[in-house]
This record gives structure tokens, C-alpha cells and sequence, in this order.
């Protein structure tokens, strides 16, 4: 009984209006332009998944965000901007009680080996196809930017997270 409880729940997913969007693929790269990954943004009904696959980075905690520009054209990659707000007042950090930005997302692991794979979801952001959410794909694109250092994610204005270490754009679609 409880498997066809668990069937009908994820079959409602199915109905029309409700289906994932195709994924958009995003190069992360690093300061010289060499690829350090990949991510893989989808959208769907009630937030953004993304999935990533890295290497040659240190190994250990890495701030994660999405950030407002799509250009990781300088070297620092501070050509993406600052974090995706999605609101004035927004503050940074997850544990934050004053809320947090939209482009706030949990740490990423790099393994000793240099190399990394995380899936997060996030309810604040869209790639435009729900326009109650922040959207990373609007007439100047996003980016997603890994940092040098973890997130403690309180700390203004990045959660301490440091240096950009790579960047990916996510075009406007």
C-alpha cells in the first residue's frame, strides 16, 4: 500500500504545466580559461536544480553563488557582479535570521584528488520561467562562482568565502 501512496504522490509531478524544463548547460571555468567543470541547471515547478561536476580545484569547502552578470571575462571573474539579490534589503548568508540573498547556495566539497559533485535546489531562483523567482537567464544572463574559501553564511557581505576561483555564465534566454 505505502508504494502505491509514494506512486500516486510523484505522479502528480507528471500533470501538464508542472514538467521540468529541458537542462541548460554551463563551462565553469578558471582564471586562464581552462575548464575546471561543468554545471546543469533545470528548471522546475517549485525551483531551480543544479548539478555540478569540478576538478582541479583545492581540495576542501568552497563558498558557492549564483552571481547577477553572465561575464566571467576578467581574470577575477568580478566582471559576474555581485550575488543575485533578488530583493534591495537582501542580506547574505543561510543562517542569516534578517533572510538571505537569492543567490545564496551550501558549500561545495572538493575531494583531495581535486575533483567534486553536488546537487543543490534552490526555491529563489529561476531560469525565467517562473517570474515570482530571481532569474539567473534575464537580459544580462547569470553566473555561478566558485570561491576560494568556505561560506559561513553569516558574515557580509560573501560569508568570508574569499577569492573567485571559477566562473561559468548562464546565458539569457
Amino acid at each position: 500500500m505505502r508504494t502505491l501512496l509514494i506512486a500516486a504522490a510523484f505522479s502528480t509531478l507528471a500533470l501538464p504545466g508542472l514538467a521540468a524544463s529541458p537542462p541548460v548547460n554551463v563551462t565553469l571555468q578558471g582564471d586562464t580559461g581552462q575548464m575546471l567543470g561543468s554545471a546543469q541547471l533545470t528548471e522546475g515547478p517549485r525551483g531551480l536544480l543544479l548539478r555540478l561536476d569540478v576538478k582541479d580545484l583545492p581540495p576542501g569547502w568552497h563558498g558557492l553563488h549564483f552571481h547577477e552578470t553572465g561575464d566571467c571575462s576578467s581574470p577575477d571573474f568580478k566582471s559576474a557582479g555581485a550575488h543575485l539579490h533578488g530583493a534591495a534589503s537582501s542580506v547574505h548568508g543561510l543562517l542569516n535570521s534578517a533572510g538571505n540573498e537569492a543567490g545564496d547556495l551550501p558549500n561545495l566539497f572538493v575531494a583531495a584528488d581535486g575533483t567534486g559533485r553536488a546537487e543543490f535546489f534552490s526555491t529563489w531562483t529561476s531560469l525565467g520561467a517562473d517570474p515570482s523567482r530571481q532569474s539567473l537567464a534575464d537580459a544580462n544572463g547569470g553566473a555561478i562562482v566558485i570561491h576560494a574559501a568556505a561560506d559561513d553564511h553569516l558574515t557580509q557581505p560573501i560569508g568570508g568565502a574569499g577569492a573567485r576561483l571559477a566562473c561559468g555564465v548562464i546565458p539569457p534566454l
